[in-house]
């Protein structure tokens, strides 16, 4: 743990080493303490070159030199895998400098901090919100920005994970024999991801909601529907079967 000293104590143990710090010489100009931050920032030392630059920030230097150390700092967090501090920083730079050049590039650097915090679909859920929301006020902000393909993959991959959430969640209600709830979870989903490859799985496990729940005419519709429009489907065979024993 990193351990900040007033400037009595630093004046008077100035010889001393604190283990585990950066060691800063506070007897530096600025433009050689933010190059010392990107010296450590190439050889992967993050935790040095936060510490450079964050002095260098407290130091308020000119407002070109500061928006590039605030990118770096949020940049530094970023490759440290410190997302949280990431998504903050990156936020911090658009709010201060809204109409800066790197400003998208802080937009994107913020939504892959949130994407980087996903993890199972049985675990909060916030990261994959954040996630989406931050991509796809990128894609209405930069419509042609530089990172516009790999935003528009980040999208799919958020929308899927909430599919996946969508199916967990009914899949949770079908076990528990609660099928009202399932069937409208699985409807929802079925009617807001008809852009996303697992239709067939949640065709499959609606019109099972719906046998379960004493509604065979309508899985029976359901269960026609997937076999009509995914027959390879790998759950075509079962599906079958089903139909022919109602």
């Amino acid at each position: 743990m990193k351990i900040r000293l007033t400037a009595a104590f630093i004046f008077i143990g100035s010889a001393l080493l604190l283990q585990g710090c950066a060691e800063l010489k506070l007897n530096k100009p600025v433009d050689e303490l933010y190059r010392d931050g990107e010296s450590s920032f190439q050889k992967g030392k993050y935790e040095d070159a936060l510490a450079q630059w964050k002095r260098v920030k407290e130091s308020f230097p000119e407002p070109g030199l500061s928006a590039r150390t605030e990118i770096n700092i949020a940049d530094a967090y970023f490759l440290n895998k410190d997302y949280i501090e990431a998504a903050a920083e990156y936020d911090n730079f658009r709010k201060l400098h809204p109409s800066h050049d790197l400003a998208g590039y802080a937009l994107f650097g913020q939504g892959l901090s949130y994407f980087k915090q996903i993890k199972g679909i049985d675990t909060d859920q916030t990261p994959v919100k954040n996630a989406l929301t931050i991509f796809e006020s990128y894609l209405k902000l930069y419509p042609g920005g530089a990172n516009t393909l790999e935003v528009q993959d980040k999208i799919r991959a958020c929308r899927d994970k909430q599919l996946q959430y969508e199916l967990y969640v009914g899949g949770y209600y079908l076990r528990t024999k609660l099928y009202p709830a399932a069937i409208a979870r699985f409807e929802w989903a079925l009617y807001n991801f008809v852009e996303l490859p697992r239709t067939d799985e949640t065709l499959y496990n609606l019109g099972k909601a719906y046998i379960k729940g004493g509604q065979k005419t309508k899985g029976r519709d359901v269960y026609s529907r997937l076999l009509k429009e995914y027959a390879s489907s790998k759950f075509a065979p079962e599906v079958k079967k089903v139909i022919e024993q109602l």
